[in-house]
């Protein structure tokens, strides 16, 4: 049924953000036979930074599980663009990685990434479990507090 996914976020009153412009030298995703492998994506919102910082300084766990959903949202928003805007495309989210800005005694990087974890599950359903890290590190680019990259499996 064509517009499945398109009606699960609809009903989830999810709206996905502009798919980003790379920052350098690279392309945002790349489509190699029935993968898609998504570039990291930090959490913009239609060309605005959100949640510049560390987690455990400047953002709560909490918080910092929202920037991972954001960070999902612009995967997902790049996955609609490989797939020439139908998500109902995707046969599975295979992996995430994801990177958290913290402080060195943080070891909550899990919990972080769940924010981007649980939205994949919520969005794709049995299709959106996956493989996965969680990793801290001391700063990422432009000191944002999480990046998150991914791969799919799609038709």
């Amino acid at each position: 049924m064509a517009g499945e996914i398109d009606a699960r976020l609809k009903e989830l009153d999810i709206e996905l953000p502009n798919a980003a412009a790379p920052a350098a030298n690279y392309v945002p995703f790349v489509v190699s036979g029935n993968q898609v492998f998504v570039s990291g994506q930090i959490p913009f919102w239609n060309g605005e930074l959100k949640f510049v910082g560390k987690v455990g300084v400047d953002f709560s766990m909490e918080e910092g599980q929202d920037a991972a959903r954001t960070c999902a949202l612009n995967i997902i928003a790049q996955v609609r663009e490989a797939c020439g805007g139908d998500l109902d495309r995707v046969k599975r989210c295979v992996k995430l990685g994801g990177f958290v800005n913290c402080r060195e005694d943080f070891t909550d990087q899990p919990e972080v990434i769940n924010g981007a974890s649980n939205l994949m599950v919520d969005v794709f359903g049995d299709k959106g479990r996956h493989a996965r890290f969680a990793v801290g590190t001391n700063v990422l680019p432009r000191n944002v507090a999480v990046e998150v990259d991914a791969v799919f499996e799609i038709e």
